[in-house]
Parts: structure tokens; C-alpha cells; sequence
């Protein structure tokens, strides 16, 4: 197996297209065509990690963290990022980092706080913007179908649990041939009138180029007419934070313990205590405190997340309990998210996570 297949299997679920403009995700260090021994899944990539792939054999790391995140304009060993790159470099390892581009994702890791939190009805928080596009082509009735099969099996009309959405329409349709053409129906020269058949579907940001692929390629006219529209459509399925239920509703401080045993976390962090009963839940792993508001106009009762400021608690405005869990903390459930998902791709192969905790902060 290739580092590229292992690659593209997590991208199906994470497409790196979809990680935020800040982040640095892909492949970080290393080569997509290398062989690959065994995978090691991380949360953060540091020297000591890399000292566990080479003794366990591991030519692989998948980090949720990218360990490359600003430029570096010296690799001397001064930093431990620097030292981290250096060593694995001597090695041989490959680092592979998915970061936002899994924070987006519908299975990533937001799902896996509202799993571990048992929340029922699990919706996006913050549906991602421009992810959308309508095509929209125009072929001869008799090679619509097939054509119409090629867009769908190349992911266009995909829309959440749906799949082969579309909308068609026969017409008429009119052209000339111009000297230089050697049009597939008509003559040069000469105005031709066809039956044609109108297609419109989606096109999920990420399979954009697979779909206009299977567009030129299955399309029986030589000069293609088609219309790519970018849409101001949300798309519900792709975004950061989630909004979910409980089974039943608690007080608050049954839910901060609730929420300490189920996340693994010491001390919570929160915003003031309003006496009311906690029943919808908004997440966001890692650093959210830019989603407060979403959080509050979803209705939430309480909004857990990490990072947040001492001004930020104010925030809270009396309408919502906000909860600092701790960064590492509200994502440390992401390594057996990618693991199990590659070890379901990868049945015969040898996925393991890191026994290294490389959570920064510690509590006294």
C-alpha cells in the first residue's frame, strides 16, 4: 500500500478542500508514493512521536495537528518543530495532517464529541459557505441518460443522505457548424435545430474536477455547452461545530460531572450558572469562541468548546452556559475516530494509535 491510499481514503470523508484558509493539511512531510509499513495516528506529531513509529516499525504518522503550520525559513533543530521535521526526515517517516479539513467534516470530529455525549439529532453548527455549484448542460435526448449516469456516478447530485439529484427538462436546442468544426449532428454551415435534453445538478465543492471529467468525457457534442454557477447555498452537511439533544434533560451540575466523566476532563472551565435545565447542546472541538453566537441563536443551553477568554465568558449574556473543556481535551477523541475508519478501510493492515500524551497543559 502507498501513503496516497491511505491518503485518499481519509480525504473521502475530510477532503482537504474543505480545511479552513489558515490551516496547512495534506501531506506534510514525505512522498504519496511511498511504500507504506504501518500507520501511526496521532493528535499532535512531536519528536517522541516520531521516536514511536521508528521503533514500532511505522512509516506513517496521520496527526489530526499538522506540525507544519507557518512557513519555516530555517530547519536547524532550534525548535521542537524544526526537530520534528529533522527526525523524520532521517527516518524516512511520512506526516500526513487533516486538521480542519476533518473539523468540517460531518463524521469528524465534532461528531465524535456528540457521540461521546450521547446527543440525539445531530446537526451542522456552522454550515459551510461557497461548497456548492449548479452545472447545468444541455445534451441530445438520446445521450442523456447516459450522461445524466456519468455526472451522478462522478458524485454531482449528491445532497446529504441523497444521491442522483437532478432536475432535466427536453427542449430545443439550435447551432451552426463553423468551418473548422466536425460537429458529432448537422453540417457546416448550416443552422441545425435537435432535441436536447437539459440537465441540472449539484456539484459538492470537492468532486468538482471528477465531475466536469465525466462532463467532456461522456458528452457527445464536440464543444460542450455548460454553465458552472456558484451558489449562495449553504451546505448543510460540511461545517464547524455541532448542535445536538439529550435523551433527557439535567440540571446544570449533574451535567458538568456528566460532561467531565464522558469527555475525560479534570475541571471544566465555565460561564455562570443560570438555574435552568440543560437539554440541547452546541460543540465545537478545539478553539471556538468565535461560535458563541451561532451557539445562542441555535437555541443551545449550553455551548462546549475550548480556549475561551476571560472576557469572552461574558459572552454568555444570562442565555447560555459556556464550557472550556480544554483543547486537547475536546479533541482527544479524534484518534480513534481515524483509526477505526482506516482500520474498517484497511482490515489487513497494521493502523494503531499513539500511546504518547502529548497534551501540553497539565492540572496540579
Amino acid at each position: 500500500m502507498k501513503v496516497k491510499d491511505f491518503t485518499s481514503a481519509l480525504e473521502e470523508i475530510a477532503p482537504l478542500n474543505y480545511a479552513e484558509g489558515f490551516d496547512n493539511v495534506g501531506l506534510l512531510v514525505g512522498d504519496y508514493n511511498a511504500d507504506v509499513t504501518k500507520v501511526l495516528v496521532c493528535l499532535d506529531t512531536t519528536p517522541e512521536v516520531i521516536d514511536e513509529a521508528v521503533r514500532e516499525g511505522a512509516n506513517l504518522i496521520i496527526s489530526f495537528h499538522p506540525i507544519v503550520f507557518s512557513g519555516l525559513k530555517k530547519i536547524t533543530g532550534k525548535t521542537y518543530v524544526e526537530r520534528t521535521v529533522i527526525k523524520a526526515i532521517q527516518n524516512n517517516i511520512n506526516i500526513y495532517a487533516t486538521h480542519t479539513a476533518l473539523d468540517n467534516s460531518f463524521e469528524g470530529v465534532n461528531r465524535g464529541i456528540v457521540n461521546q455525549l450521547g446527543l440525539k439529532n445531530a446537526k451542522v453548527l456552522i454550515p459551510k459557505e461557497n461548497a456548492i455549484k449548479q452545472l447545468i448542460t444541455y445534451v441530445p435526448n438520446n445521450d442523456a441518460e447516459k450522461l445524466k449516469k456519468a455526472l451522478y456516478a462522478a458524485g454531482a447530485g449528491h445532497i446529504g443522505n441523497y444521491d442522483s439529484c437532478g432536475y432535466i427538462i427536453e427542449g430545443k436546442g439550435n447551432f451552426r457548424p463553423l468551418e473548422g468544426s466536425n460537429p458529432t449532428i448537422g453540417n457546416i454551415n448550416t443552422l441545425e435545430e435537435v432535441d436536447e435534453t437539459r440537465i441540472e445538478v449539484v456539484v459538492p465543492q470537492h468532486k468538482e474536477s471528477n465531475i466536469l471529467k465525466a462532463l467532456f468525457t461522456n458528452h457527445s457534442y464536440e464543444e460542450v455547452a455548460y454553465s458552472l454557477i456558484a451558489l449562495t447555498n449553504k451546505n448543510q452537511y460540511i461545517g464547524l461545530g455541532m448542535v445536538g439533544e439529550l435523551e433527557e434533560a439535567m440540571a446544570e451540575v449533574d451535567f458538568i460531572q456528566y460532561v467531565k466523566q464522558k469527555m475525560n476532563t479534570p475541571v471544566i472551565r465555565h460561564s455562570r450558572l443560570l438555574n435552568k435545565e440543560i437539554k440541547k447542546i452546541a460543540v465545537l472541538g478545539g478553539s471556538g469562541a468565535f461560535a458563541i453566537k451561532n451557539a445562542l441563536n441555535a437555541g443551545a443551553d449550553a455551548y462546549i468548546t475550548s480556549d475561551l477568554k476571560y472576557h469572552e465568558f461574558f459572552s454568555a449574556e444570562d442565555q447560555i452556559i459556556l464550557m472550556d473543556i480544554g483543547h486537547y481535551e475536546s479533541e482527544q477523541f479524534t484518534i480513534n475516530l481515524i483509526s477505526s475508519y482506516l482500520k474498517e478501510k484497511f482490515s489487513n493492515f497494521v493502523v494503531f494509535n499513539s500511546g504518547i500524551i502529548t497534551n501540553p497543559v497539565n492540572y496540579s
